[in-house]
């Protein structure tokens, strides 16, 4: 930045921070809108715990459900939703508020649109009920920025840091691989969306778990043949799955782990979704390395999850995902262009970013082995 630019950012910092100016800025016709839209903004980084808290609440009672059936008072909802009189009523005026709930002028409330959205995406849903490990981790975020915290995310996600992969049991990978799928439907469709996978003859989805992506895909174009590749307990998982689909016939699951075993070789094209920034920069590069390996010349990669915005930073990759990470005791969210580095360091070239529909949803990455 040059020098009087950076000049007259002190000076506008220092004038802002002046409650004197402050008060002025309130009161003046020209600056009072600008000083009530940032005053506004600013309650509300303050006050968003409380906001998804009220979020959480009408998700485990269900709340969007109930209206669904049709405009009801407080009094109505109390009894089904488990609370007294005085507790529904403050939940719904704060859906209401939150534009979960609309409030109607004879006093009951109804299902606002963007309850409707909340109510038929489950993954959002199952989110919101795993983020309870979430906020307690968050409980003290500076010791959780000076690292070495036990926190209750590094134990959900125990077998990203290597630990307990071969020898992980069913029962251990229900939890994680039910709420991946659950997530998953909506990174699929923003990823098939960008024609990423146009003229894939066979993919191969490495970390897939229970192969909600690839059944995606292979919705999408009935002659793909597709290949998953995750831990024994999860691929097992994803068979049951793709039976249930009626897709075994051009639908495999192999069991490994990345971080011992090779890529499936074989395939045209490669995936990788929400993968990479659940690592740190050694073992995403002994991956890129392994899958350049495992494809011909030519061969494609895909690379779908949510990224940092570099030097533009965003609030979905810089802000909730680098502290999951965070918590989670290993790897980052990676801008597109971080990505591109990686790729060719380990023989990757004609890297495009495909622009995105929802970029809060996922951003991808695509390369062709050199």
């Amino acid at each position: 930045m040059p020098p009087i630019l950076e000049r007259l950012r002190a000076w506008r910092n220092a004038r802002v921070a002046d409650p004197r100016f402050q008060a002025w800025a309130a009161a003046f016709p020209l600056t009072r809108p600008l000083v009530r839209a940032e005053a506004a903004a600013l309650y509300d980084l303050v006050a968003g715990f409380v906001y998804s808290q009220a979020v959480a609440a009408a998700v485990a009672l269900d709340l969007p459900e109930a209206l669904a059936e049709g405009p009801a008072t407080a009094a109505a909802l109390a009894p089904r939703l488990g609370l007294p009189v005085d507790g529904a009523e403050r939940l719904l005026m704060a859906c209401a508020a939150l534009r979960l709930a609309d409030r109607l002028p004879d006093g009951r409330f109804a299902l606002a649109q963007r309850g409707a959205a909340l109510m038929g995406a489950a993954g959002v849903r199952d989110m919101v009920r795993h983020h309870n490990l979430f906020y307690a981790d968050l409980a003290d975020p500076v010791a959780l920025l000076r690292g070495g915290a036990d926190t209750a995310l590094r134990r959900y996600w125990s077998y990203v840091g290597g630990a307990n992969t071969h020898a992980m049991t069913a029962e251990e990978a229900a939890p994680y691989s039910a709420l991946m799928a659950a997530s998953q439907a909506m990174v699929a469709e923003e990823t098939l969306a960008t024609g990423a996978l146009r003229g894939a003859r066979h993919l191969v989805d490495v970390g897939g778990g229970e192969g909600a992506f690839l059944a995606a895909a292979a919705a999408a174009d009935p002659a793909l043949r597709v290949t998953l590749f995750d831990l024994p307990a999860v691929a097992d998982r994803a068979i049951a799955r793709f039976a249930a689909l009626g897709l075994s016939g051009r639908a495999v699951a192999i069991g490994g782990s990345f971080r011992d075993d090779p890529v499936p070789p074989g395939a045209d094209t490669l995936s990788l979704i929400r993968v990479l920034y659940d690592h740190d920069d050694d073992v995403v590069g002994r991956l890129l390395a392994a899958a350049r390996a495992a494809l011909p010349p030519g061969g494609r990669i895909v690379i779908s999850e949510p990224m940092s915005g570099g030097a533009r930073p965003s609030r979905v990759g810089d802000v909730y995902f680098a502290f999951y990470t965070l918590a989670m005791g290993t790897g980052r969210p990676r801008s597109p262009a971080r990505i591109a580095e990686l790729l060719r360091a380990t023989g990757f070239d004609r890297v495009r970013v495909p622009r995105m529909r929802r970029p809060f949803v996922t951003q991808v990455v695509t390369a062709r082995a050199a």
